[in-house]
């Protein structure tokens, strides 16, 4: 028996599933059932999950079930994983629904044209009309909702969520600079005491210049990571994110976007994959592709160790402006980038709803940010394991041959791969290691970070950079080809066109944005 959970309509079109299984989440129910129509017209089987049901009668709501059965011919139960409550039932319903003909599982076919979007919305609130009771809230109103009123306030609730971004970030980069320097002194002692207990080898060169400070470089912004996904965890299981998207509804749709896209670019600062997957919410087909598309321009925190490297090496009297102003222009852009896109043909549309449905804000349970914190740590964790070791080898044996001497760099087989492409990003300011970097940034970005700290030992001070140069290099990293997970999981999720459309045009858009940049400084600065 084939038991499948769907995200939309567009994932129902030449399947045939034994049941469909639709969780709908008890705290923002109009929003989430936007699909159950779209799968009715398919004439699937399907039973209905209450998700988090314990939480709706928190909030002094109150859902007729026997209601909705009739209403929409459709078997449902409520289920809360937390409290281990209907899991059974429902799996008892699936196993009915599915041994039972489909004219017995729901007897309402065909209720809208497959087009017409308002329709199935005003099906789904004449639903929930008849069969949601809310909660009287003046009288009821609990000290969490009049938080929540203040965050969602129209004139309060942009500056406080500009100020808790400004303090996630300051926090990443400024609390967490402490242990990085701590682990980073780790790694140095290692180097020190290797140095000290191993005869000059080529062996000795590998652990040492190639693996102990490559993998090292990666490791000591760690910390970092788990300051800024521990505040990532926080407000998404909060469901301080909902809030964003219902305070940036108004500026997203003047991109032509919902208010919806804008957490998924939010997620995309923690990791771009999970991001992009995020966007499979989106009921509307041609937003869900374009928020994909948007956002890789979001810096992920693969790209947070080159940005801190250089941002502690060239700009120390400027960290906090250099440090914005990254993330500010890739937002910019990516809204630059659907503006574009919405006035082509594969996106132009009219507009779309607002949001004007918010889950409960609650309280974080400790256990469930922690297991979120483990997860990327571990995803992080295993691609320094993988990638970036692998990688810093493969830079340190193409420094090392032909010639077998590091300070014959200028004949080794890195020198040859970076020269032959280095024409191409000469006009950038970039040297030949600087194009190699950017080379071994192609699989994961903090391969980067090993490159710089195997080809300079660990201090960039002594390249060639300026501050000019170190800024169109950052600029670059921002904004060229996203790591193969990303363009993997984009090809899954919108398509093989556009993960070839989104390689190409970020090479593109990378080389345009620091070849104006350090031309026209290059001017100034004369």
């Amino acid at each position: 028996m084939q038991f499948v959970e769907v995200h939309n309509p567009d994932e129902l079109h030449g399947h045939a599933f034994d049941v469909v299984l639709q969780v709908l989440d008890s705290t923002r129910l109009e929003e989430s059932m936007q699909l159950t129509p779209h799968i009715i017209d398919e004439e699937e089987k399907i039973v209905i999950a209450i998700g988090r049901y314990d939480l709706l009668l928190a909030t002094d709501h109150s859902l007729d079930i026997p209601k909705l059965e009739e209403l929409t011919g459709v078997p449902t139960c409520r289920v809360s994983v937390r409290k281990n409550y209907g899991l059974e039932e429902c799996l008892r319903t699936l196993h009915e629904t599915a041994g039972r003909p489909a004219s017995q599982a729901h007897p309402i076919y065909h209720l809208r044209d497959q087009d017409d979007e308002e329709a199935y919305r005003a099906y789904v609130h004449g639903v929930l009309t008849q069969t949601l009771t809310h909660a009287k809230h003046d009288q009821h109103r609990t000290r969490l909702e009049k938080i929540d009123k203040v965050l969602t306030n129209p004139w309060l609730g942009f500056p406080i969520m500009l100020a808790i971004l400004y303090f996630v970030f300051w926090c990443t980069f400024t609390v967490g600079a402490y242990p990085q320097e701590w682990i980073a002194q780790g790694i140095e002692w290692l180097c020190t005491t290797a140095h000290a207990h191993m005869a000059d080898g080529w062996f000795s060169g590998l652990l040492i210049d190639g693996v102990l400070q490559g993998v090292g470089a990666v490791l000591a912004f760690l910390p970092n990571i788990i300051i800024l996904f521990f505040f990532i965890s926080l407000m998404e299981d909060s469901g301080y994110m909902a809030r964003e998207a219902y305070i940036m509804d108004a500026v997203m749709h003047r991109v032509g976007l919902h208010g919806r896209s804008f957490v998924p670019m939010l997620m995309g600062f923690g990791c771009n994959v999970p991001a992009i997957m995020a966007a499979r919410d989106i009921q509307n087909p041609k937003d869900r592709v374009l928020t994909m598309l948007m956002v890789p321009f979001m810096s992920c925190s693969a790209r947070l160790p080159v940005y801190m490297l250089f941002v502690d090496t060239f700009f120390k009297d400027y960290k906090a402006l250099v440090m914005i102003s990254l993330y500010a222009i890739g937002i910019c852009l990516s809204v630059l980038f659907a503006v574009v896109m919405k006035r082509t043909r594969w996106f132009r549309q009219e507009r779309d709803d607002t949001v004007n449905e918010l889950p409960a804000f609650r309280l974080p349970r400790a256990r469930t940010t922690a297991a979120h914190i483990w997860e990327r740590v571990a995803d992080y964790l295993q691609k320094i394991c993988t990638v970036i070791l692998w990688a810093s080898i493969i830079i340190w044996a193409l420094e090392y041959f032909p010639s077998q001497d590091l300070n014959d760099l200028e004949n080794s087989y890195l020198a040859m791969i970076g020269k032959a492409v280095s024409p191409v990003l000469e006009p950038l300011g970039f040297d030949w290691k600087m194009s190699v970097c950017l080379l071994t940034g192609l699989p994961a970005k903090e391969a980067i970070v090993s490159t710089l700290a195997i080809l300079y030992d660990g201090d960039i001070s002594t390249a060639g950079f300026t501050p000019l140069t170190a800024f169109s290099f950052l600029l670059f990293v921002l904004l060229y080809f996203p790591c193969v997970a990303t363009i993997a999981t984009l090809r899954r999720e919108a398509g093989k066109a556009w993960a070839w459309f989104t390689v190409f045009h970020s090479l593109a858009l990378a080389w345009l944005v620091s070849f104006v940049v350090y031309q026209i400084g290059a001017l100034l600065v004369n």
